[in-house]
This record gives structure tokens, sequence and C-alpha cells, in this order.
């Protein structure tokens, strides 16, 4: 009898229990798509957001698991929880590099915003665009904090949606980009589509001797194999962020100075992950991007010195840019860029 009261929000009988249920108010929450969420942020805005992201996980304030895959034949799916600045965030994204032949997206799946205090749904995201934001900016930051001075033009191997993010954040920070993609029909779209600040490489062999180089590949073979990296050179490896990827071999890794974003999460994925897993590349070799930027760890040591960042992807930097677009939105969500803003029920 209880039950049935319960369910129907009917007062029980005072000889059962004195409580009053409710039903719920019903609940509707944003859903930001792709275009909105790129035209919130900047990339270059994105950039400090997710220097805040590194800087608040390194002092403790911000926390996260490493991420959970999940394999399938034809890619991967990735949960991936973080929690701070009074806010978690949940991004459930896909990769499935074989999508682009059959018209669809590599990335793809939704960013849950939530209110740490209660618990409630605050906003859902677009999980392509929120991931290539933070991509491009943390690879840029990386670039920024470890390359030496000077360094340009930036070359970026890889045009696809990521490795375009990577270069549109490059110019929104003042620095020419030079394309390389194996496809070269794809690094001349990205240029075509980037503007006069673009070009690119004649060969694979220019990009890989830049004094700055970004490399967002599907991560299928190295892109750096044994006496490729040159003395000075900044190298931020993006595309290996998982199990079984590499950009970069045992070897040539070894020779450089090398940063991560996460230690627990870097060292069972992508390029560090198996390093480490040889013997190559032991933890006193690695100091993570955010202690640098909090100045407890030293970055590069000298104008030679050869300097690598391994990213496998943060959820903190995922939360930072979810935060942005959504204070964007809080700020006036009758702006152009949220005037047509689909409220989603959710109860």
């Amino acid at each position: 009898m209880i039950d049935d009261y319960r369910l129907r929000g009917r007062q029980l009988p005072t000889n059962h229990l004195t409580t009053t249920w409710h039903d719920p108010l019903p609940v509707a929450v944003p859903a930001f798509s792709r275009d909105q969420v790129y035209t919130a942020l900047d990339p270059g805005e994105a950039v400090e957001a997710v220097r805040e992201a590194f800087l608040e996980h390194a002092r403790g304030s911000w926390a996260m698991p490493s991420k959970v895959y999940v394999e399938v034949a034809e890619g991967d799916f990735r949960a991936m929880p973080a929690a701070g600045a009074g806010h978690t965030v949940l991004k459930w994204v896909t990769s499935f590099p074989g999508n682009p032949a059959r018209g669809l997206p590599t990335v793809g799946g939704v960013v849950l915003l939530s209110d740490a205090a209660t618990g409630e749904l605050r906003a859902l995201l677009d999980a392509g665009a929120v991931t290539a934001l933070r991509t491009g900016a943390a690879a840029v930051l990386a670039a920024e904090t470890l390359s030496v001075e000077g360094a340009r033009p930036a070359a970026v191997i890889g045009c696809g949606v990521n490795g375009r993010a990577v270069a549109r954040t490059f110019l929104a920070r003042g620095r020419d980009v030079l394309l390389w993609d194996a496809r070269p029909e794809q690094a001349a779209a990205a240029a075509a589509e980037l503007g006069e600040r673009a070009s690119v490489a004649h060969e694979a062999a220019e990009a890989m001797s830049a004094g700055v180089v970004v490399t967002v590949t599907p991560g299928h073979e190295p892109v750096f194999r044994d006496g490729d990296l040159c003395p000075g050179q900044h190298v931020s490896l993006m595309g290996a962020d998982g199990p079984g990827k590499a950009e970069i071999t045992d070897g040539e890794l070894a020779r450089a100075r090398v940063v991560c974003d996460e230690w627990e999460q870097a060292s069972h994925n992508g390029d560090l992950g198996h390093a480490f897993a040889a013997g190559v590349i032991r933890r006193e070799d690695v100091v993570e991007l955010g202690h640098i930027l909090l100045g407890t760890e030293e970055g590069r040591r000298g104008d030679e010195e050869i300097t690598i960042f391994d990213s496998t992807g943060l959820a903190v930097q995922d939360l930072a840019v979810a935060l942005a677009v959504y204070r964007r939105y809080q700020q006036d969500p009758q702006s152009d860029v949220f005037g047509d803003t689909v409220n989603v029920p959710i109860g």
C-alpha cells in the first residue's frame, strides 16, 4: 500500500507516515550544438581555460580518474568524468577512424555538465567540438610553454578536425602554421579554410623539421622514427591517446625532455605508455605540464634540448571548456550565439 500511495503522489495515512510526496517539477536543460560551442569560445580563450584546468589539477583542487575505454571492432567509446569549480563533467565520446569514409565524423558524443552541490544536470554539449577546442588549446599551450622563443612557424601534421583545431588555435595566438597530411587534398583544403597565414609543406620532412611541431594523426604508425628529431625542437604528440597507438618510437622519445598531461593516465596509454612498459622511460624522467605551469617543476632546460609533450587528453580540460561555454550562456542566453538553443526535457 505504501508503494502505491508513493507512486500516486498522495499523502500516506497517518498510521503509516506523515510525509507528503510530490511529483517533481519538469526540468529542461540547454543543449549546445557544435556550432554554438565553437562560436561561444574563441580558440585563444580556450587556451586560457585549459591553462586553468592544468593549474587547478596540479594544485589538487580539480579531480578526475583516468578515462575508461570500451573497445569495439571499428573504434572505441570513452567515459571521462571530472570535478572542479563547483561542477562535474562526464564526456561520453567515441573515436571511429573509419567514419570519414562513411561521411561521418571520427569523434562524436556528448558532454554532460552538472552542479556538484545538488547533482542537477546544467547543460549538454557536443563532445566533438569540446574535444577539438581543448585539443587545440592543450597542444598550443604546451608549445608556448616548452618551445624555444621565436620558433616559427608551427607545423601541424594531420589535418582532420582536431588538426585544424590546433592550427586555428596557433593562428589565434599569433603564430603562422605549416600543414602536412598523408592525404595532400586534406592539407590543401585546411590551408584554404584557414587563410593566408596557413601554408602546405612541400613534403613531410619539411613539416617534421620545424621548430614547433604538433602531430594529430590516428597513431597507427610513428611519425617520428629514430634520428628524426632536431636539437631545440618541440613536439606536441596529440594523436596517440589510447592503447596501441604511437606517433614516435620509444628510442626517439627517450632522447627528449618528456612532459605529459597527467602521469597516471599517460603511463598506461599511447607513446609514453608503451615506452614506460618497455623500460625505456622511467617515472622520474617525466614531468607533468601542470606542475611546470605552477612553477614546481622545470620545463625546457636549454635552447638545444628537445622537448616533447605527450597528450592523452584530460577530462579536466573538457570541464574547463564546458564551463567556459556555459558561463557565456549564463551571461546572455538570448545572444546571437545562444538564441536558438534547444532545451531538452529530462524529467
